[in-house]
């Protein structure tokens, strides 16, 4: 199977054959500078697929959408709109109609039927979204849709501090596709409230590939299940977390749907993966008020539970997430939260490395220098790899520090 990617320079949701996407200012914020409305415009009806929050409190959008995809996650789609600055959650009826008619207004300017609009917004908890800014900002934006994405990208964004794209290409293996080259890219937004099922994120991934939605669906879940299902902020699950993908099937015309087991999906739910994880770690280094990017690596786990377990447990942990803000190598903290977990494993054969540091081994601490451990917390991105030494199941999970300035923002999130 062929998984050579080339990474696509400055690419994101309009990478894909068959798609074009924009962002403007549509008045969902005061500040005409921000951009708070994305609309992304398949050339024509095509697969799609979502994976949605499993938030109880799910948001209006969240409800619609999954609606519109026939209620089991995948359908045909033809555009998609997004809205920051309201989430459109916590608002009763009032606020599904609301959802209703912002695909209704999408499906006038764009020339198709309502349920043919995915729909998914951003914002405040428990406000309703006016209506006006889509009247305005769909047909203008509609108007000037083309082939840069990153305004898209821009719009969908709320305490993110930058916006996050991603794209790359590959040429087939598969005798039946041999020597065509297709594109998966995509755009999302998550900084804060973000928590693994799924993290509070929006994501719209396109490609060229001719993906049946059923197909699309499972690829789009095992992906969102191996990247942003593994990214944690502060432990907590939005409302309003979606994530979809779009297939158009531009770059094969005429040649069928890839067929289940083939190597041509295979190579496709590849390429799904690394866009999604290159999406989900950027979410994790713009954690809000973050400085660092922490990679935690869990290996030696009885089995995949476990290791989710014990990952994610180091992943969500304060004390690990503010030492790591101080610079400060203190391995106690990890492994509390590794026996706290719920993860089976001895205490006796558990190793631990920060940063390629060892710091404890069979359960006993390892001498270290400390100035040279505090050398390593300068880099961008901190590792943190913890073997159980109780069996042959790992995982990946990526989080951020915890800084003031987490506080700072979260606090004043609403004025």
């Amino acid at each position: 199977m062929n998984n050579e990617f080339t990474v696509i320079p400055e690419g994101g949701v309009t990478s894909a054959l068959g798609f074009k996407a924009g962002g403007i200012h549509a008045g969902f914020r005061k500040n005409p500078e921000r951009l708070d409305m994305a609309l992304v415009e398949a050339d024509e009806l095509c697969p799609a697929a979502g994976v949605f929050t499993q938030n109880i409190f799910c948001a209006a959008p969240v409800t619609v959408s999954r609606e519109h995809l026939d209620g089991q996650g995948y359908g045909f789609a033809r555009a998609m709109v997004i809205n920051s600055g309201t989430a459109n959650a916590a608002t009763g009826s009032v606020g599904l109609e609301n959802a209703r008619k912002m695909a209704g207004i999408v499906a006038d300017t764009v020339g198709c039927a309502p349920e043919d609009v995915l729909v998914a917004s951003t914002g405040v908890i428990g406000t309703h979204l006016s209506m006006d800014p889509f009247e305005y900002g769909v047909p203008a934006l509609h108007a000037e849709l083309g082939k840069n994405g990153h305004d898209a990208a821009c719009a969908i964004m709320t305490t993110d501090t930058v916006p996050k794209e991603a794209a790359l290409s590959y040429t087939s293996a598969d005798p039946d596709y041999l020597g065509i080259a297709f594109t998966v890219g995509g755009m999302s937004k998550g900084s804060g409230m973000i928590m693994p099922n799924m993290a509070t994120m929006i994501a719209c991934i396109t490609t060229d590939a001719p993906v049946a939605p059923a197909d699309l669906h499972a690829c789009l879940k095992a992906a969102a299940d191996a990247s942003f299902n593994k990214v944690t902020v502060d432990g907590d699950t939005s409302t309003n977390d979606t994530c979809v993908a779009l297939a158009s099937g531009k770059a094969a015309p005429g040649a069928g749907f890839f067929k289940p087991g083939s190597v041509a999906l295979k190579e496709f739910a590849a390429a799904l993966n690394e866009v999604c994880q290159n999406l989900a770690r950027q979410m994790a280094r713009d954690g809000e008020g973050a400085t660092k990017l922490v990679t935690v690596k869990v290996s030696g786990a009885a089995t995949a539970d476990d290791a989710d377990k014990a990952a994610r447990t180091v992943a969500n942990s304060p004390l690990v997430k503010t030492a790591i803000a101080g610079h400060d190598a203190n391995w106690g903290r990890i492994a509390g939260a590794l026996g706290r977990s719920g993860a089976c494993f001895q205490q006796e054969k558990v190793d631990i490395d920060i940063m390629g540091l060892p710091v404890l081994r069979q359960g006993l601490p390892v001498s270290f220098d400390e100035d040279k451990a505090l050398r390593r917390f300068e880099e961008d991105e901190i590792v943190l790899d913890c073997n159980l030494g109780a069996g042959e199941f790992a995982t990946t999970m990526w989080t951020c520090d915890f800084t003031h300035e987490y506080i700072s923002i979260n606090g004043d999130y609403r004025s």
